[in-house]
C-alpha cells in the first residue's frame, strides 16, 4: 500500500547569482506490485503508481456525437482536447482518472508599459504557478479536479504501521467540479467542458500568488483562452488573464493583462528510484514527513532533485563494467531564439562544460546545449517537453536556474533558465573590480565580445549546476591555500575554487607580478562539481530502494571526503540545524570569499583595489558621457571592500560546523583558533576602523554622485555586528564550551576599545569619521545594557563593567581635550552615565 499524503508542491527549485521544498504523494494509492522507492519501504516491488480501477458509473446528458460533432477540432494527447466553437472540452480516458498531472504556468507575455522589479513575475518565461491535480469521477454525474499535495508518507501496511492512520487524514482539496457532457463508450472516456474553469482565477491555471505582482481580482469578461496544443505527454494552453491592479502609493492603476501558458504534464507511471539527500553534499531536495523510519516518532526525509539518467537499452551490462555509455534520454537545453546571436555559442559552452562531470557518473554526451530550431513550427519555448534558457529583455541584474520536478521522487522533468539581459552589467562590474589589476582587457568602458562571452559562459555553467540539482557550495573556495592562488602553475591547472557552485567569482588574490592567465582567474566546473554529479547520478543497479542505497552512498562520501579537502561541501544553510540563513557561524561558508585565510586573502584583495580605484575615471571615460560609469564602478569597489571586511569579521566567534557520520574521525563542531580570531581583530582595526582614506576619491566625488558615506556605513555595520547581543551570546557560549581556548567577550571588548578609542591613549584630536565610529561603539554598548534577554548570563555584567570603565576614561579625557573632541567625549560620557542609571 502506498500512502503518500499529497500536500503542496516542491518549492521552486532554483538559485540565482545574487543569492528549497515539500513533496506530494497520493493519499491512498493501492497496488500489490508497487515498487519501493521510499526509505524503509519493503512492501512494494514494482511501480508505486496504481492503474486506477473505475468504480463509479456516470450518465451522460447528451449523445457523444452531439457534444463532439464532426466539425470539432480534435487533438490527441493523454487527454483528448476538442475545440467546439469557443468551448474547450477534455475527453478523459478512464485510465487517466486519478493519474497525477503536473500543471506549470508561465508568463508568455507580460503587460506592456510596466517595469517589472526583480521581486515580481512578468517577463516571458517566468513561472507563475505550479500545481499537481488529478481528475476523479464523483456522484451527481460529475468529474472533480483535486489538488494533490505531497508532504508526508507511510508505506508500512502491517499492523504496527501508520499507513491506515495517515490515510484517514489525507483528503485532497477539490478545486472544481465539471458536469459530464458526454460519454464515449467505445473509448471508455468522459467528456467535460473546462472552458470556464481555465478562464477563471483558481490557482491551477492562473497566478498561484497574485499578491506578489500586486494583482487584485480577475476580470472574467477580459480573460479568454487563446489556443490549446496537444502533445503525447503534455497539453499546452495559452490564455489571456486580465487583473485589477491594486492601488500603489495612493495611485489608481489601470488593469493589467498577462498572456499565460499552462503546461499539463502527465507524471510518469514508472517512478524514478529516489535518492536520499545527505548534508555532506549539496543537492536541492524535496522534503517529506516520514512516518515509517522512526518507530517512536517522525523523521524528516529528503529526496535530492536530479534528472533521470539511465543507459540506453542493452547497455546496462556495459555500464556495470565501468564503460562509458550514452543515456537513454540526454539532457538537452535549448537557447531561446530571441537570444542575441553572438552570445549563443558561449551559453552553449557553459552547458556543455558539465559533460565531463557526467562522465564521472558513467555517462557520455549526457547533457548538451543547442540553438533552438528556427524553422520548426512544432517547436515552442513554452512546450513542457523542452528545456530552455530563456533570454529576457530585463533590467534585472541576475540569472536563475530553476527546475520543474516530479514531487513524488525528485525527478527533474525540465528547466526554464531565467537569463536577464542586464546580468552582463553585473558580471562586467565584478570582473573589472576583481581582475582590473591583473587583466588589461577590462581597462576600458566596454569589454570585447570574447571576454564578455567567457563571462557569460561562466554564469551559464553556474546556473546549469542549479538546474542539475546542485546547491551553492560556499565552502569550496575555503579549501584552497591562499599561497596557491598566487601560484601560476597550480592555479591555472586546478582553478581558484573546486566548485563553480561557490560564489567565488574571480581570483582577486592574484597580483600583477604573478602573471596568471585567464585560466587561473576564471571559475570552472571543478573537482567538487564532478564529484557531486558522480554521487547524485551514478546508478546503483543492485539497490532496489532508496534505503538500500544509503549505506553505499555513505561509504562513497566517507571515502571521498577522506581523500582530499577539495570535496568539502559548505552549505549556505547551517549544516547542523539547516537554518536559512540564520545560524551559519562557519567562516568557511561565505559568499564571495577566497582562500583558507580571510585576512591574508583580503590583504591581497585590498592591494589590488588600491591599484584599480585611482584609474576608474580614466578607464571608464567616454566622450559625450558623464562620470556615472565611474561612480557605479566605485560603488562596486566599495562593495567588494565591504565583503572583505565581513569575510574577516566572521572569524571572530566563528565555529567550524562539519556534518559527519560515526565512520568519520574528528569533531563536528570546533571554534576558530583564538590566535586567528585575534588576527582578524587586528586586521579590522588596521584596514577598517582606521579611516581608509585611500577610498576618499574627492576628484570623483566632485563630478558624480559618489560619496564616502558607503565606507563609513561599512565601518558602523561591521562594528555593530561585533557588538550586537547575538554575537555577544555566541562568544559567551563558546567560553563555556571551550574554556581557556576561546576568544572571550572581555578580550574582544578590550581589543576593540583599544583600537576604536586609540585617541584616548595618545591624547590626539578625534576626526569626524572616528567620532561617528566611536558613537556607534557607545550606542552598541548601551543597547547591550538594555537587552533583557541577557539578564541570566554574563552579558549584562560584562556590558556594565565595560560601560563604567569607558565612561570614566571619557570623562577624564574630556578635561585634557579642546573643541569638538572635548564636546564629543563629554557627550559620550553623559550617554553612558544616563544608560547606567537605574530606571525608576
Amino acid at each position: 500500500m502506498r500512502n503518500l499524503k499529497k500536500i503542496g508542491l516542491p518549492v521552486l527549485s532554483f538559485a540565482g547569482l545574487m543569492m528549497c521544498c515539500s513533496l506530494p504523494v497520493h493519499a491512498q494509492k493501492k497496488s500489490k506490485n508497487a515498487k519501493a522507492s521510499v526509505a524503509g519501504d519493503t512492501a512494494r516491488t514494482k511501480s508505486p503508481v496504481q492503474q486506477p480501477t473505475v468504480v463509479r458509473t456516470l450518465t451522460a446528458t447528451r449523445p457523444y456525437k452531439e457534444v463532439v460533432p464532426a466539425t470539432a477540432k480534435t487533438m490527441k494527447s493523454f487527454i483528448t482536447v476538442h475545440v467546439v466553437a469557443d468551448r474547450y472540452l477534455f475527453e478523459i480516458p478512464d485510465s487517466m482518472m486519478k493519474r497525477d498531472i503536473l500543471i506549470v504556468s508561465r508568463v508568455d507575455k507580460g503587460p506592456a508599459g510596466t517595469v517589472k522589479p526583480a521581486s515580481e513575475i512578468g517577463y516571458a518565461g517566468d513561472e507563475a504557478g505550479r500545481a499537481v491535480i488529478a481528475f476523479e469521477k464523483i456522484p451527481g454525474d460529475k468529474v472533480a479536479m483535486r489538488s494533490l499535495i505531497f508532504d508526508q508518507f507511510s508505506n508500512d501496511t502491517t499492523q504496527n504501521g501508520l499507513s491506515r492512520t495517515l490515510s484517514g487524514n489525507s483528503s485532497q482539496t477539490i478545486l472544481g467540479t465539471f458536469p459530464v457532457k458526454a460519454l464515449h463508450n467505445e473509448a471508455n472516456s468522459t467528456v467535460i467542458d473546462v472552458t470556464d474553469f481555465i478562464n477563471g482565477d483558481n490557482g491551477a491555471f492562473s497566478f498561484s500568488m497574485p499578491s506578489r505582482n500586486n494583482l487584485g481580482g480577475l476580470f472574467p469578461d477580459r480573460s479568454y483562452i487563446n489556443n490549446m496544443y496537444a502533445f503525447p505527454n503534455n497539453i499546452e494552453i495559452k490564455s489571456v488573464k486580465t487583473y485589477f491592479a491594486k492601488p500603489s502609493a495612493g495611485a489608481i492603476l489601470p488593469p493589467v493583462s498577462y498572456e499565460l501558458n499552462n503546461s499539463l504534464v502527465l507524471l510518469p507511471n514508472d517512478l524514478m528510484k529516489p535518492r536520499l539527500a545527505d548534508p555532506r553534499i549539496g543537492f536541492l531536495s524535496n522534503a517529506y514527513v516520514d512516518f515509517d523510519t522512526n518507530p517512536y516518532g517522525v523523521s524528516a526525509t529528503k529526496y535530492i532533485l536530479r534528472w533521470r539518467m539511465e543507459p540506453k537499452p542493452g547497455d546496462m551490462e556495459k555500464y556495470k563494467r565501468g564503460e562509458l555509455v550514452e543515456p537513454k534520454k540526454p539532457i538537452v537545453i535549448y537557447i531561446d531564439p530571441a537570444t542575441p546571436a553572438k552570445w549563443v555559442p558561449y551559453l552553449i559552452q557553459g552547458i556543455n562544460d558539465w559533460q565531463a562531470a557526467f562522465e564521472k557518473a558513467g555517462f557520455r554526451n549526457a547533457i548538451m546545449g543547442k540553438a533552438a530550431p528556427v524553422n520548426d513550427t512544432t517547436w515552442s519555448l513554452d512546450d513542457a517537453r523542452h528545456s530552455v534558457l530563456v533570454y529576457k529583455a530585463s533590467a534585472t541584474t541576475n540569472a536563475t536556474g530553476p527546475n520543474v520536478n516530479d514531487p513524488r521522487t525528485g525527478e527533474i522533468l525540465e528547466t526554464h533558465i531565467n537569463w536577464h539581459h542586464s546580468v552582463m552589467t553585473l558580471v562586467q562590474n565584478w570582473y573589472r573590480i576583481q581582475a582590473g589589476a591583473t587583466d588589461p582587457r577590462v581597462r576600458k568602458p566596454d569589454l570585447d565580445d570574447e571576454l564578455m562571452g567567457q563571462l557569460i559562459r561562466f554564469v551559464s555553467s553556474h546556473e546549469i549546476g542549479h538546474t542539475l540539482g546542485l546547491m551553492h557550495n560556499f565552502g569550496a573556495s575555503s579549501t584552497v591555500p591562499v599561497a596557491n592562488l598566487r601560484n601560476k602553475a597550480w592555479v591555472e591547472e586546478h582553478g581558484h575554487t573546486p566548485s563553480i557552485m561557490d560564489y567565488a567569482r574571480f581570483n582577486y588574490v592574484a597580483q600583477p607580478e604573478d602573471h596568471i592567465s585567464e585560466k587561473g582567474i576564471f571559475p570552472r566546473v571543478g573537482d567538487y562539481d564532478k564529484w557531486a554529479i558522480e554521487w547524485g547520478y551514478k546508478l546503483i543497479p543492485d539497490a532496489k530502494t532508496a534505503a538500500e542505497e544509503k549505506p553505499i552512498l555513505n561509504k562513497w562520501l566517507v571515502d571521498k571526503l577522506a581523500s582530499g579537502e577539495q570535496y568539502f561541501y559548505g552549505s549556505q544553510l547551517n549544516p547542523i540545524t539547516n537554518d536559512f540563513p540564520i545560524g551559519n557561524n562557519d567562516p568557511r561558508n561565505q559568499s564571495e570569499d577566497l582562500g583558507d585565510d580571510a585576512m591574508q586573502a583580503s590583504l591581497y584583495g585590498i592591494k589590488n583595489l588600491k591599484r584599480v580605484e585611482p584609474n576608474l575615471m580614466t578607464w571608464l571615460k567616454k566622450p559625450g558621457e558623464n562620470y556615472n560609469r565611474a561612480a557605479a564602478a566605485y560603488a562596486e569597489l566599495v562593495g567588494e571592500y565591504t565583503r572583505f571586511m565581513f569575510h574577516v569579521s566572521k572569524n571572530i566567534g566563528g565555529i567550524y560546523e562539519t556534518p559527519k557520520t560515526v565512520e568519520q574521525p574528528g569533531p563536528q563542531n570546533a571554534i576558530v583558533d583564538k590566535a586567528k580570531q585575534k588576527r582578524a581583530m587586528v586586521f579590522l582595526q588596521q584596514q577598517l576602523f582606521t579611516t581608509p582614506y585611500w577610498l576618499m576619491d574627492n576628484k570623483l566625488f566632485s563630478v558624480s554622485q559618489a560619496t564616502f558615506t558607503p565606507v563609513t556605513t561599512t565601518q558602523k555595520i561591521v562594528l555593530s555586528s561585533l557588538l550586537n547581543s547575538e554575537h555577544i551570546s555566541l562568544l559567551l557560549s563558546e567560553e563555556k564550551s571551550y574554556p581557556g581556548k576561546s576568544y572571550t567577550v572581555v578580550e574582544m571588548l578590550n581589543d576593540l576599545h583599544k583600537g576604536i578609542f586609540s585617541e584616548l591613549i595618545v591624547n590626539k584630536p578625534v576626526t569626524v569619521y572616528r567620532r561617528e565610529l566611536q558613537k556607534t561603539y557607545v550606542d552598541s554598548i548601551i543597547n547591550l545594557l538594555g537587552n533583557k534577554t541577557g539578564i541570566y548570563t554574563d552579558a549584562l555584567s560584562v556590558a556594565k563593567a565595560h560601560a563604567r570603565m569607558l565612561k570614566t576614561e571619557l570623562k577624564k579625557a574630556s578635561h585634557g581635550s579642546t573643541g569638538m573632541t572635548r564636546d564629543h567625549f563629554i557627550d559620550l560620557s553623559e550617554r553612558l552615565d544616563l544608560a547606567l542609571q537605574p530606571k525608576s
